[in-house]
C-alpha cells in the first residue's frame, strides 16, 4: 500500500485550501436568500447551490473542529424536513480556529463549495462545505440536536448504486435512495450530529489516532474479530471510522475485536482516508477483547517449512529488530526458509547510492540468534539504486534467509541485477541457469517496483525452487467510498504484467520438469481472488494455498475496516496434489495497534 505518512502530509497540505484542483469548480449565479441546510445538501451527492452565495442560513453548532488544516465547525438546523435524502448537517470552513462554541444558534453567509479530499485525481466524493463565512451567533446554550443512531438495522446492505456509464461510472449525479444503499445512507447524514453505540473494532488504532468500527457485527466476521473483505462485492457496509475532536493522547489505543462500549457521538466528515469517518465529540469506553498475538506449530523433522514476512521498511536505524526476530523464532517456529520483503540499505532512505543491504540482514540474523533461534544464512541481489520503488532511497529488496542446518541453498553464479534468470534441462530436470537470480529485471512490467528473485534450495535431497515477489503496490487505485462506482484500480495493470511474468517463468520450469516443486510467494499486494491471483495461477501452474483455509481465516492485512489478503503463498501441482501441506496465516502484526509491520507473515510447511 501507499505509503501513510507521506500520503498524510500531502492530504493535510491539501486541504489546507479549498483550491481549484479540489473543489467541484461551478459558475456562481446570484446569491441565494432565505435557504436552510437541507436545500444546501440537496437530494444527490452536489449541492444545488455549489459556487453560490448563501446568506443566514440558520443552524445550532453542534462540534467545532479547533486543529489542523481543515479548521472550522459544524452546525445542523434543529427543524429538518421530511426527505430522507436530504442531510440537516454542514461543515462551515473558517481555517482559523472557529470563534464559536457547541450549542451556539447562528446564522452563516458564506459561499458553498464541493470541496475533494486530496484532490479530483483521488476520485473521492466531495464534501459540501460553507468556506469564507461571516457568522453570526443569535444565542448560546442551546440543545444540541438529538445524534441519528447509526446501526445494523438503519445501514443498508446494498453498498452502492451502479455509478452513470454515461458520467464516466460517476454516482455525483443520480438522487440519493438512503434506505436502500449504504453509501447513500452515509451522504444523506453527511455533516449531522450521529451516534454508534457498543460498535466492535475492526481495524486497530493507527499512529493517526483512528480506528474502525462496525454496526454489523455478524457481516463476514473473522474468527478473531475483524471483517473479512472475500470479494469486490462484499464491501461490508457496516464499517465506520472514528476519529476523535479531543487530544489524540486521549485516544483509545484499541485491537481488532475490542468493543467501543457506550455511545460515541460527533459529526459524520468526509475525508481522504476512509471516506465517511465519525468524528467523535464523545468518545465510548474501551473495552478489551482479549487478543493475543498467535505463534504457529513447529514443523516435524521431515517437513519443509517456507515463510513470507513484508517486515516494513526495515533498516539499521530502526528500533524493531529485536521484535522482528523474536517473531521469526517464536511465532513462526524458526521456518527453513524465509522470504523477507522490505529489506532496506544499509542507511534507509538516505539517497546516496548505497544499495548493500549487508548491515541490514545480518542485525537480524544476530537478533534472531540473540532470541535463541538459527544461525540464518542468506542470499539476495542488491538492485539498481533507486530503480524499484518504495520509499525513495531505500532501495527495497527480496532476501532469502535459510537454516543451514535444515536446508541448503545452490549457488550458481551469474545472477545480477540486470540479468535475467532461466531455466534449463540437467539430466532430466530442471534447474536455474543463475541462483539466485531475478526473473526478466529488464522488463517494462518491473519500472518503479521490486523484480522476484529465484533461488533453488535443497531439502533432504529433494530440489524446492522459490520466488520470492513484492508486487507492484496499490497506490494510486480509487478507493471503495470513491464517487466512481466500481471504483478504478488503476495498479493493476502493471501487477498484471508481473503476474504474468511470473506464472510464464513457473511454466518454463515446470514444462521441463512437470513435477519440480515450486513456490511463489511474498507480498503480492493483492487479494487471493484478484485478477493477479488467476493470472498467477494461470495454466494450473500454481494455486493460492492460503485458499486452503476457512474463509474467516483469510487475512494477512487489516486496511479500513476490512481484513484481506495480500501475501500469499503459492504452489505448484505437485505440492498441492500431495495433500500433505498445512498453511497458516500467523497473525501478530495487522489487528493490534502495537504493530511492528503492517503485515501478517505466513507459513507453509509440506514434506517434499
Amino acid at each position: 500500500m501507499p505509503s501513510r505518512s507521506s500520503a498524510r502530509l500531502a492530504a493535510l497540505t491539501v486541504a489546507a485550501v479549498c483550491s481549484a484542483a479540489s473543489t467541484i469548480a461551478l459558475t456562481s449565479p446570484a446569491h441565494a436568500d432565505s435557504v436552510r441546510i437541507h436545500d444546501i445538501q440537496g437530494t444527490t451527492r452536489i449541492s444545488p447551490y455549489a459556487g453560490q452565495k448563501v446568506t443566514d442560513v440558520p443552524g445550532v453548532v453542534t462540534a467545532t473542529r479547533t486543529y489542523g488544516s481543515s479548521r472550522g465547525f459544524w452546525i445542523q438546523d434543529p427543524n429538518p424536513d421530511d426527505d430522507p435524502a436530504t442531510s440537516e448537517g454542514v461543515f462551515v470552513f473558517t481555517s482559523s480556529t472557529p470563534k464559536v462554541a457547541v450549542g451556539d444558534s447562528v446564522t452563516v453567509t458564506g459561499t458553498v463549495s464541493e470541496y475533494v479530499p486530496g484532490g479530483a485525481s483521488t476520485g473521492n466524493q466531495s464534501l459540501t462545505e460553507i468556506t469564507k463565512p461571516v457568522v453570526t451567533t443569535l444565542s448560546s446554550g442551546n440543545t444540541v440536536p438529538a445524534a441519528t443512531v447509526i446501526s445494523r438495522k438503519s445501514v443498508p446492505a446494498k453498498y452502492t448504486p451502479a455509478g452513470d456509464t454515461a458520467a464516466s461510472g460517476s454516482i455525483n449525479g443520480p438522487t440519493l435512495q438512503p434506505a436502500k444503499y449504504a453509501l447513500d445512507y452515509y451522504e444523506s447524514l453527511e455533516g449531522m450530529n450521529v451516534q454508534v453505540a457498543d460498535a466492535r473494532v475492526v481495524t486497530a488504532t493507527d499512529p493517526y489516532s483512528e480506528l474502525w468500527v462496525t454496526v454489523k457485527p455478524h457481516e463476514h466476521r473473522s474468527l478473531r474479530g475483524g471483517t473479512i473483505y472475500g470479494s469486490y462485492t462484499s464491501q461490508n457496509t457496516g464499517r465506520l471510522q472514528i476519529q476523535s475532536l479531543g487530544s489524540t493522547a486521549d485516544f483509545p489505543k484499541a485491537n481488532v475485536g475490542d468493543t467501543l462500549t457506550g455511545t460515541t457521538t460527533g459529526p459524520l466528515d468526509y475525508n481522504q482516508f476512509g471516506g465517511y469517518t465519525l468524528v467523535a465529540g464523545q468518545l465510548g469506553t474501551l473495552k478489551s477483547g482479549g487478543l493475543q498475538r498467535e505463534t504457529t506449530r513447529k514443523q516435524s523433522r521431515g517437513e519443509l517449512a517456507v515463510a513470507t514476512y513484508n517486515v516494513e521498511n526495515l533498516d539499521p536505524s530502526d528500533a524493531t529488530f529485536d521484535k522482528h526476530a523474536s517473531a521469526i523464532v517464536h511465532n513462526l517456529q524458526s521456518p527453513d526458509i524465509v522470504s523477507l520483503e522490505e529489506i532496506q540499505d544499509d542507511n534507509g532512505a538516505k539517497d546516496d547510492g548505497t544499495v548493500d543491504a549487508s548491515a541490514t540482514v545480518n542485525k537480524l540474523i544476530d537478533g534472531i540468534v540473540a532470541a535463541g533461534g538459527p544461525k540464518y544464512e542468506w542470499r539476495s541481489i542488491d538492485p539498481v539504486n533507486d530503480q524499484d520503488g518504495g520509499e525513495p532511497g531505500g532501495n527495497i529488496r527480496q532476501v532469502f534467509l535459510f537454516n543451514p542446518e535444515r536446508v541448503s541453498f545452490t549457488d550458481r553464479a551469474g545472477g545480477d541485477s540486470t540479468t535475467a534468470v532461466g531455466v534449463t534441462k540437467v539430466h532430466g530436470k530442471a534447474q536455474l541457469t543463475v541462483s539466485p537470480g531475478r526473473i526478466d529485471p529488464t522488463n517494462a512490467a518491473w519500472n518503479s517496483s521490486r523484480k522476484p528473485l529465484a533461488g533453488e534450495f535443497v531439502f533432504r535431497g529433494k530440489t524446492v525452487f522459490v520466488i520470492a515477489n513484492h508486487l507492484n503496490s496499490k497506490g494510486g487505485d480509487q478507493g471503495l467510498t470513491s464517487q466512481y462506482q466500481p471504483p478504478v484500480r488503476s495498479s493493476e495493470v502493471q501487477r498484471h504484467a508481473q503476474a504474468t511474468l511470473v506464472n510464464a517463468f513457473v511454466r518454463n520450469i515446470l514444462d521441463v520438469q512437470k513435477n519440480a516443486e515450486v513456490i511463489a510467494l511474498g507480498d503480492m499486494n493483492d487479494f487471493e481472488f484478484s485478477g493477479t491471483a488467476k493470472i498467477l495461477e494461470g495454466d494450473g501452474a500454481l494455486w493460492s494455498a492460503i485458499k486452503s483455509l476457512p474463509t474467516k481465516e483469510r487475512y494477512t492485512y487489516d486496511y479500513q475496516g476490512n481484513e484481506q489478503v495480500l501475501d500469499q503463498i503459492l504452489v505448484s501441482p505437485s505440492i498441492r496434489r500431495g495433500g500433505d501441506f498445512d498453511y497458516d496465516s500467523v497473525h501478530i502484526n495487522s489487528e493490534f495497534n502495537d504493530q511492528i509491520s503492517d503485515h501478517d507473515p505466513q507459513v507453509l510447511r509440506f514434506r517434499p
